[in-house]
């Protein structure tokens, strides 16, 4: 049997967080930083009663789904696209853009999907390095040439949930040049409640250099159906459009996003929680002198550096009890760190109960 001959990507491959734990049934996952209270109750309402149309072909254009998001963002309806996560509309800005040999700027510890489809089309993907695990605009300049096409950054950042001020954002915006796509990823932006933040979103909306993502997956606890959307010009959008797979969001996620975003109780809810049990767990864990970042998204980067023990024993021994933490060393290369998600009441409790069996 011969294959026929296929290209080789020099790529590391993206790894999630570990979901499972060998023969164990039961665990407490706190590696991927989903919805710690699940699913919008009306959206759940919605698609359970609803006589689903599972043989047809959904929407292609998603108008419903966009209807909405332009309602709750109070952004125009004709500049927004919906991919299959974010993930996706990050892939169809790099066909968009890309060509072999152009450059990307990328923060040093960033989400890995940025590098991955930028090198895959065979862009050069420039780190520019951070200051305290914290984005640094000096830095990115530093790595700003002729061939740059696109700067991605995350606010916040994942996995180190650190984030630009609007000051800084706005900086970084005026100082690269306006040839230049800045694309901003606004995965965690419904957490944020900091004064001195403002999303993408409210920034840029009326930008043509600026590209706004943004995803179901956190918040909206609809990771499973894998949907985010993208905001941007609407010469960018209709060039996306041309692209784009023809019937790329399911039916259920669509009816499913849609009714989420009417769900304020809901929204109101997972932010309270999460600023509340982000709190509770950042003052339990430097018990320990394990310190983490100031309260942003719905996860923690936790800091071994002063501690008595190291990141990699702590995440082994809760592993072994059926509590995964995301290890920071997979993938983005950072040492003695982990990332912990926000998890619901009875997670966030088990995880502190055996912490305290493992290190008292």
């Amino acid at each position: 049997m011969i294959t026929p001959i296929f290209k080789k990507f020099k790529i590391e491959a993206y790894r999630p967080g570990k979901s499972k734990v060998r023969k164990l049934k039961r665990v407490i996952k706190l590696s991927q930083n989903e919805s710690a209270l699940g699913i919008s109750p009306k959206a759940m309402k919605l698609i359970s009663n609803k006589k689903l149309i599972l043989d047809k072909y959904p929407d292609g254009k998603s108008q419903d789904l966009r209807k909405a998001i332009s309602k709750k963002y109070k952004c125009d309806f004709n500049k927004i696209i919906c991919g299959a996560g974010s993930d996706e509309v990050i892939q169809m800005l790099c066909q968009l853009y890309l060509n072999p040999k152009d450059e990307v700027v990328v923060p040093e510890y960033s989400f890995l999907m940025y590098r991955i489809y930028a090198k895959i089309v065979g862009a050069k993907v420039l780190f520019a390095k951070e200051i305290n695990f914290k984005v640094s605009i000096k830095e990115i300049l530093k790595k700003v040439t002729k061939k740059t096409k696109i700067v991605f950054i995350a606010n916040p950042n994942n996995p180190t949930a650190t984030y630009l001020t609007k000051k800084e954002i706005l900086e970084l915006r005026r100082k690269i040049n306006r040839r230049i796509l800045l694309v901003v990823d606004d995965a965690y932006s419904e957490y944020m409640r900091n004064k001195d933040y403002t999303s993408g979103l409210d920034l840029f909306r009326n930008k043509d250099n600026v590209f706004i993502m943004r995803t179901f997956s956190k918040m909206f606890g609809l990771a499973s159906l894998r949907i985010g959307w993208g905001y941007g010009s609407k010469k960018i959008i209709d060039a996306l459009n041309v692209i784009k797979p023809p019937f790329n969001i399911n039916g259920v996620a669509q009816l499913a996003a849609a009714e989420s975003l009417k769900d304020k109780d809901f929204i109101n809810r997972s932010v309270k929680h999460n600023l509340f049990y982000a709190k509770k767990l950042k003052k339990f864990l430097e018990i320990y002198n394990i310190y983490s970042n100031e309260i942003s998204a719905n996860f923690l980067f936790l800091n071994f550096d002063k501690s008595k023990i190291t990141a990699k024993y702590l995440y082994k021994k809760l592993q072994q009890k059926g509590v995964i933490l995301r290890s920071t060393e997979d993938g983005y290369g950072i040492k003695n760190k982990l990332r912990l998600t926000i998890g619901n009441k009875r997670e966030n409790l088990e995880f502190m109960k055996t912490v305290k069996k493992i290190l008292n």
